[in-house]
């Protein structure tokens, strides 16, 4: 078998994700997306059971994957749904004394997410995902038919 794609292109598709993402939530550096783009995974993977952090981690190109499952601590109940907003809070919590993270973090992530990832495969996992899953990675402001993988 020949090695995935997403391994083999892995600083070619985080180059692209990231620069989706900042450019979306209008940052200026590399780093500030980082932490908003980490902040607003860990928001996400909050709300799962381990088994559904896991399923919904195989859709992730490479470095958000490893980002999504980095400094994993297990916990008995997931927290709960909640709202965007929450997201958002939680968000801007990590690291809080060098976080700029706009308040369009999620749905930026959300907009290089659905530039990375093929639509189907994304839909997939989350349809096997909580309801609010498929809220968390809404992207109200943007027309679906720009969205979807620019590097496949």
């Amino acid at each position: 078998m020949p090695m995935p794609w997403t391994y083999r292109h892995a600083s070619r598709e985080w180059r692209a994700f990231l620069d989706d993402a900042r450019d979306a939530m209008g940052l200026e550096t590399d780093n500030l997306a980082y932490t908003a783009i980490q902040g607003v995974l860990q928001a996400f993977r909050r709300r799962l059971t381990p088994q559904q952090a896991v399923d919904f981690a195989q859709v992730l190109p490479t470095v958000p994957r490893a980002i999504f499952v980095a400094d994993w601590e297990f916990s008995d109940t997931p927290a709960a749904p909640r709202t965007r907003a929450d997201w958002t809070a939680e968000a801007k919590a990590l690291r809080p004394d060098h976080n700029l993270t706009p308040d369009n973090c999620v749905e930026a992530t959300a907009i290089a997410l659905r530039k990375s990832v093929r639509r189907d495969d994304l839909e997939r996992v989350l349809a096997a995902l909580p309801a609010f899953a498929r809220d968390f990675w809404d992207t109200p402001s943007v027309d679906p038919a720009t969205l979807g993988p620019r590097i496949v």
